[in-house]
């Protein structure tokens, strides 16, 4: 059931008008979400099964995923209670451990068993011996690494003491699966969310407007731009690099930076949008990441959300920036190679974890050897000038030779990239001319200031109801027209 799918839109507005129909019936709206959401989540997750080979029949691999939320769920739940009235720290830890475990678990199972054991062989080969772990044959179920994330900080936050436990089991359940935010994020945090589920939700008419808008850009995003870049030069390319010339790679590359940001931030609007329409407040993911100056910048506006669970559960906890240069760049690498595997079980994305982690401590090094008062004084220079246009080119163009690696099928076919960007030619034989124009309008698109954005949203917001109807039937009728036969996956849904 993807966004960009019309049965999305039936289930949406169906949704909607019944969650709206209980009235004032808070638990009666939290119990209809959550069934809905377990519905959502399992067909898509059908769906899935029935195109992908799985060792079981497919509705019950399907019941199978929606099982693992459910049992977590449940788990986080008392242990939350647990926490709240354990005293002795032993206690507490086990507590913690039980919630940690269960979904380093799911993960190790569905997203690295097979991965880790590859390397164990070729690891074993190396040495001599001959040793083959055996292989699994499922299904990622959709959205594991989010929902993971979001219930581990639940139980983290609790055991710090800086949440108290959920009240009710129900608030708890809508918290981790819905729908909106539950296959690829934003990664809602426990504190954000369950508030708002715990109070009456409502809705004006102004909520529910830009709710719309946010639904209207995010699919224009993904289906005319990001689907198109995708379909006509980012697949073809990535598939059979040796094909193409120089300038097509490059293109390709450039396509894909824009597919990726387009698609994703585009998923993101049409969850934020799709909360709003129910009373409920999602967090931003984005803010014109390839504007940033350095690298460190970008980390702090590309998929927001999960930088910032990065840097809370895993780099604070390591250490952060405390205890030397040393430790800090360590700790840098340690969690960029680690939010790299997050993305996928595979070389490519340790690389490009990697990449970032190496470059990201090259900046602290930087600062570091600049000191913290020129750190201000460039960085009002980068404000003001040309300082900051060429260090947001540079940030840029890192960004686009790692994006090869996470884009790349396998790690050959990356390196066969980087070749022929090096040694293939400047003629655009198998590109269609209409694609690099598509490129510089996502550019231009991403030049735009966020007030400006803003003010056309709100002036969407103030206008009579029957304007806003004409704009997003238009709208809807643009983004049919540049839909393709069968929707696109989002890309972040794989992770």
């Amino acid at each position: 059931m993807l966004f960009n799918s019309p049965l999305y839109g039936a289930f949406l507005v169906s949704a909607w008008a019944v969650f709206w129909l209980l009235r004032t019936r808070r638990l009666a709206r939290a119990l209809f979400l959550v069934v809905a959401s377990y519905v959502f989540y399992f067909y898509g997750t059908l769906d899935a099964a029935r195109d992908e080979p799985v060792p079981m029949p497919p509705v019950a691999w399907a019941c199978m995923c929606l099982g693992v939320i459910f049992v977590g769920s449940t788990i986080d739940f008392f242990v939350g209670r647990a926490l709240a009235s354990a005293k002795a720290r032993s206690t507490r830890n086990a507590l913690l451990l039980v919630s940690v475990v269960y979904y380093l678990g799911v993960l190790a199972v569905f997203k690295y068993w097979n991965f880790a054991g590859e390397a164990l062989s070729e690891a074993c080969g190396a040495l001599g011996l001959s040793v083959h772990a055996p292989r699994l044959r499922m299904v990622l179920p959709f959205g594991i690494s989010f929902f993971t994330f979001e219930t581990m900080s639940y139980t983290i936050d609790v055991w710090r003491g800086e949440l108290p436990p959920a009240r009710r089991y129900l608030d708890y359940l809508l918290f981790v699966s819905f729908f909106p935010h539950l296959v690829a994020g934003p990664i809602v945090r426990p504190g954000q969310m369950l508030p708002q589920l715990e109070a009456v939700p409502r809705a004006d008419a102004a909520m529910q407007a830009r709710g719309l808008w946010r639904i209207a850009t995010g699919l224009s995003k993904k289906i005319i731009i990001g689907d198109y870049l995708g379909q006509a030069v980012v697949g073809r390319v990535f598939a059979t690099p040796e094909r193409f010339t120089s300038l097509e790679v490059l293109i390709a590359v450039y396509a894909y930076a824009a597919q990726i940001y387009m698609d994703f931030s585009g998923y993101s609007d049409v969850a934020i949008g799709s909360a709003a329409l129910f009373g409920y407040e999602l967090p931003e993911n984005f803010d014109a990441p390839y504007l940033s100056r350095n690298l460190q910048e970008f980390w702090q506006r590309w998929h927001m959300t999960l930088s910032f669970w990065l840097r809370d559960y895993l780099y604070k906890p390591l250490g952060g920036s405390r205890g030397g240069a040393f430790r800090t760049y360590r700790n840098l690498m340690i969690t960029m190679v680690l939010g790299g595997l997050w993305h996928g079980a595979s070389y490519n994305y340790v690389i490009w974890g990697g990449l970032h982690g190496a470059a990201l401590a090259g900046t602290r090094m930087w600062q570091r050897w600049r000191g913290e008062g020129a750190r201000a004084r460039e960085s009002a220079r980068a404000d003001a000038g040309a300082w900051g246009w060429l260090g947001a080119i540079a940030t840029f163009h890192f960004v686009c030779f790692a994006w090869i690696f996470f884009r790349a099928p396998t790690l050959a076919h990356a390196v066969l990239a980087i070749q022929r960007l090096v040694h293939g030619g400047w003629s655009m034989e198998h590109v269609a001319a209409r694609v690099p124009w598509v490129v510089a309008a996502a550019g231009v698109l991403h030049l735009v200031p966020r007030d400006w954005e803003v003010r056309v949203r709100e002036a969407f917001v103030r206008t009579p109801a029957v304007v806003q109807g004409v704009v997003l039937a238009a709208v809807a009728m643009a983004v049919h027209l540049a839909a393709g036969a069968r929707p696109e996956p989002f890309v972040y849904g794989q992770f």
